[in-house]
């Protein structure tokens, strides 16, 4: 960034070792860049919505927690396809946390971490790095199985070791004071600059989770059959604080705004080009 001219919009440069520059990489060694009291790690993907100053007093009584919810589902870190059907018959999920010795696992969404307690961070980590070392032992799959992917996921492997140390997930989902909320292009509401932004939060949890399924027509489809069910079809328009380009499928509006930012920040500095 500094050498682009943009170092001045920052009040701290520090260099990421080139062994972290990965998804696990860094975000299994996130207690290396604890560099204040309290740190609030955000996915390069992500654009504020709000004034986060409410969001640090919620977050405050944590000494360390990841976004997510309580209880991971079937499809979290395992099979996307027909595979789930088979994991689910032979209960893979719950041989897992026998063969781990875990009560739970949360579902974890790593496009958040927030770090208070900076030794606490560095267990949960190093505990997280160990469950990948053992990944032949769960029923957890490589991400980049996933076409587009390129990349390991630190998610399961943070669930697990958040589990074993009974750490509490953030929740993810909280209405209006949620910390972040997917971007659905045909679910949110926002002006070219993502200053004024409203996504549609299914109260009902089933609902909302149908979110994911890639066809618009489908997915309404779902929605609207699904709706018939009493309170099903209830929502609320939504300004979360952050709002996450994580679906691969729906990245492109974050593309173009990125690229129009930085077009629009080099100009301004006079690097255009560079």
């Amino acid at each position: 960034m500094s050498d682009a001219g943009f170092g001045d919009l920052f009040d701290v440069l520090y260099p990421i070792e080139s062994e972290h520059c990965s998804i696990t990489g860094f975000k299994h060694n996130v207690h290396n860049y604890q560099l204040f009291d309290r740190s609030l790690f955000l996915d390069s993907d992500i654009i504020w919505c709000r004034d986060p100053d409410k969001l640090w007093n919620l977050l405050s009584a944590y000494k360390f927690t990841i976004t997510g919810n309580l209880k991971a589902d079937a499809f979290f870190g395992a099979s996307k396809g027909p595979q789930i059907i088979l994991d689910l018959l032979m209960k893979k999920r719950e041989r897992t946390l026998k063969r781990f010795s875990l009560t739970y696992l949360s579902r974890v969404q790593s496009g958040m971490m927030f770090v208070q307690d900076n030794e606490l961070a560095k267990i949960v980590c190093e505990l997280a790095v160990n469950m990948i070392a053992r990944k032949d032992e769960t029923h957890f799959q490589s991400r980049n199985k996933e076409y587009g992917r390129t990349l390991e996921s630190c998610e399961w492997s943070l669930a697990m070791a958040m589990s074993v140390m009974d750490i509490p997930v953030f929740p993810w989902l909280q209405g209006h004071t949620s910390p972040q909320l997917d971007y659905i292009e045909d679910q949110c509401v926002h002006d070219e600059n993502f200053e004024d932004v409203f996504c549609k939060y299914f109260t009902n949890s089933f609902i909302y989770s149908l979110r994911g399924i890639k066809h618009d027509g489908t997915r309404n489809l779902l929605i609207n059959l699904c709706s018939f069910l009493p309170g099903y079809g209830d929502y609320m328009m939504v300004k979360p604080f952050c709002i996450h380009f994580g679906w691969l499928h729906q990245k492109i509006p974050f593309y173009e705004f990125s690229d129009r930012m930085w077009a629009e920040h080099a100009v301004n500095k006079g690097v255009a080009g560079k």
